[in-house]
């Protein structure tokens, strides 16, 4: 794993994943501190949590995050301020390795994964790459809209994409629609943001808004690879299957909303009335400054940088919608934000708005064009707020595209 990424990862950060390496070869928990994965269990063996109630024994030896994630958010808190403490005073050291000699593995077992389009900008800029209008979908400004995603194809970065088979319209601009079998010809990705569910939502618990951020552990980076023509094929009538069950990535830290805090922002105003139970008057989005880019033949090119506050639903709003049917929320659950967008050329989450969807293909730098990506193409996705100093990231996101398999 690399060191790149250290100055996302201050004091002021602790995230939490999970870690093996060549001296602890089990998975298990682990927080960041720059270039420092420090190992949980050890500090806990060694007393360093013995102060904190409700911690129970063994918790730091699991697999995933999912154990610790359900406890009350006082005990995240009080295991938050004892490593910052024995970092202050060079106590960690016993139970730290390098990142560069550390294996990143699934945080949480993720047991069910709902994809949001919670962005304005993004619902605006897609309908027109696609129909040429700018226009809401039904019911967008009563609630955001969702589909439910595929749990068996998340994978952690730096697992590749392979460029998926599926059936899709050869040509559009003919009379005759053919509908042909193969590789997807307009592969994409989907810069977006991620909440993991902490404290469960049980079965007919319905929540309001203003009451959901208790029920989220923290926050990473998604990346929902989308194959733009079979996935046009299959919109209608229902929604996304195989144009995006093939891979969803994520980054292997959890930001905690004790680390987010100071960089809370108000969310943007609603723009209808909204039914009681969406109604928060202190909706808050955070200030997190993304930034997508796609690398061909080792170059580099920016292809995206947005602010997730330009979010019209957040994720209190997401929680609140997810379950007033009466649907239930376990420990592990991915809630993702769908794409995150703006308004301006260079604020289009995916490739499907910045090329319109495949019509004006953007420049790489070194020349060549993007219309969608090729194979051997690596996207990576970065998150931080605030400034260099603050030490609050998100690390990265990121996945190569590889040739389809052979039929």
């Amino acid at each position: 794993m690399s060191s790149e990424y250290a100055s996302h990862f201050g004091i002021t950060n602790v995230p939490y994943g999970i870690a093996s390496s060549t001296i602890r070869t089990q998975p298990q928990c682990v927080t960041r501190i720059a270039d420092e994965v420090i190992f949980l269990d050890p500090l806990a063996s060694s007393g360093l949590f013995e102060h904190v109630k409700g911690l129970p024994p063994g918790v730091f030896r699991t697999r995933t995050l999912n154990d610790f994630a359900a406890l009350p958010k006082e005990v995240h808190k009080q295991v938050r301020e004892a490593i910052q403490g024995a970092y202050e005073k060079g106590n960690l050291a016993a139970a730290s390795e390098s990142v560069e000699d550390i294996n990143m593995h699934l945080p949480v077992r993720i047991g069910d994964f709902t994809d949001f389009s919670a962005s304005k900008d993004h619902v605006l800029n897609a309908g027109e790459a696609i129909t040429g209008q700018r226009s809401f979908p039904p019911g967008f400004l009563k609630y955001p809209a969702a589909y439910v995603g595929r749990c068996s194809s998340i994978s952690i970065s730096g697992t590749p994409c392979r460029r998926p088979h599926g059936q899709f319209i050869e040509d559009y601009t003919v009379p005759e629609k053919k509908i042909i079998y193969g590789p997807s010809r307009a592969l994409d990705y989907e810069l977006e943001v991620g909440a993991v569910i902490g404290r469960p939502v049980q079965p007919g618990q319905m929540l309001k808004a203003s009451d959901a951020d208790k029920h989220i552990f923290g926050l990473l980076l998604v990346n929902d690879w989308s194959a733009r023509d079979i996935q046009g094929l299959e919109m209608n009538p229902l929604g996304p299957f195989n144009g995006k069950n093939f891979l969803t990535s994520i980054s292997p830290w959890v930001i905690t909303p004790e680390a987010l805090e100071s960089f809370k922002v108000p969310a943007p105003p609603r723009d209808e009335e909204v039914a009681t139970f969406m109604d928060d008057k202190e909706a808050v989005n955070y200030a997190i400054n993304l930034e997508a880019q796609v690398i061909r033949n080792g170059t580099a090119t920016t292809t995206c940088k947005v602010g997730f506050n330009t979010m019209y639903w957040t994720f209190r709003h997401m929680l609140a919608h997810h379950t007033i049917g009466g649907c239930g929320l376990r420990t592990g659950d991915l809630i993702a934000s769908g794409t995150v967008s703006g308004q301006a050329d260079d604020e289009h989450g995916c490739l499907l708005e910045l090329t319109s969807n495949g019509r004006k293909p953007a420049t790489l730098n070194g020349g060549t064009e993007l219309r969608y990506l090729e194979d051997g193409d690596e996207v990576r996705l970065t998150g931080r707020v605030g400034n260099t100093s603050d030490g609050v990231g998100f690390g990265e996101c990121v996945g190569v595209v590889k040739p389809p398999r052979g039929l």
